[in-house]
């Protein structure tokens, strides 16, 4: 039995000095990037088609579970997209699950998916008579790299799960704001 016991102790001690000195449960960071934007209607309206873009920065904190890779990560982001009587400003607050595989100790490739809530700012009715939502709901599928323990490169697509304005009259009408998000974060 004292044998087992001191093997035990051993392997947790050599388990727990195989974890880099410098992995923190806890990450703090800053995230910027480009909206992609695209207003998808149905019900027989025709409004405005075109693609616009626009940007996103703002804080973020990621949480990992080191040597499983699974782990949350959620933002705090001033988010612009749409163009014209159609923009949207905001607050858009993503929360990911994400797990990451490495690659050595310098790459690893993630996936990530989870809710993304946005909260408009400018509330400007359009020529039409439509008003913006002030807040919407959308599911978050993302995929990126990370590299060098510091940098993260992201794609993500926003599936909205409501109608991203209010068409007044037109109950059997809609307008989604779909969204592809590319993101460069800095952890620290």
């Amino acid at each position: 039995m004292k044998k087992f016991l001191g093997v035990l102790a051993a392997l947790v001690c050599s388990l727990s000095m195989a974890v880099p000195a410098q992995a923190q449960l806890l990450n703090w960071g800053i995230k910027g990037g480009v909206n992609m934007s695209k207003i998808d209607w149905t019900g027989g309206v025709d409004g405005n088609k075109d693609n616009s873009t626009g940007f996103f920065i703002g804080p973020m904190a990621e949480a990992t579970i080191p040597l499983i890779g699974l782990g949350l990560d959620g933002a705090l982001l001033y988010s612009q997209r749409g163009d014209g009587d159609w923009k949207q400003q905001g607050l858009e607050i993503p929360v990911n699950l994400k797990y990451t595989i490495g690659l050595g100790s310098m790459l690893g490739i993630y996936i990530a998916a989870g809710p993304d809530f946005f909260f408009n700012f400018k509330d400007i009715k359009a020529e039409s008579g439509f008003k913006k939502k002030d807040a919407q709901v959308a599911l978050n599928l993302g995929a990126g790299v990370k590299l060098v323990h510091h940098l993260q490169v992201g794609v993500n697509y926003q599936i909205p799960l409501g109608d991203s304005f209010d068409l007044g009259a037109l109950k059997d009408a809609g307008a989604k704001t779909k969204t592809w998000q590319v993101s460069l974060a800095y952890i620290f």
